[in-house]
């Protein structure tokens, strides 16, 4: 029986979530607080919100939660961009979790593109 855990975006965005955990264990600073937090928030959604829409099945319920997941893996990508560009993380830390969430955006895109088409 297939379940969430067989969509390829599902992956990407489990990986995203643990390099996130493990890159705030690191590299949390107080001052940034606030922007870890909110990394961690969205990179959870996108996870999180690919799972509970794929319980729906083929309807326009899990295509809505594919598309809150792909808002919040765009949300990921500037955070983590805003974390590297202001220093609080070396740009090299984060370049291979940006690029993982890149990929999950792609593959969450490619859902969204097809699932809209059989709307």
């Amino acid at each position: 029986m297939r379940d969430h855990t067989s969509l390829k975006a599902w992956h990407e965005a489990r990986a995203v979530s643990l390099a996130l955990i493990e890159l705030a264990r690191t590299a949390w600073k107080p001052y940034a607080s606030a922007l870890f937090f909110q990394l961690q928030r969205a990179s959870l959604s996108v996870q999180l919100n690919i799972s509970e829409g794929y319980t729906f099945g083929n309807s326009p319920t899990f295509t809505k939660h594919l598309g809150v997941a792909y808002g919040s893996a765009v949300e990921t990508g500037e955070l983590l961009r805003l974390l590297a560009e202001s220093g609080v993380v070396e740009p090299l830390a984060a370049a291979d979790i940006r690029h993982r969430n890149a990929q999950c955006q792609r593959l969450i895109l490619g859902l969204l593109k097809r699932r809209r088409t059989l709307q």
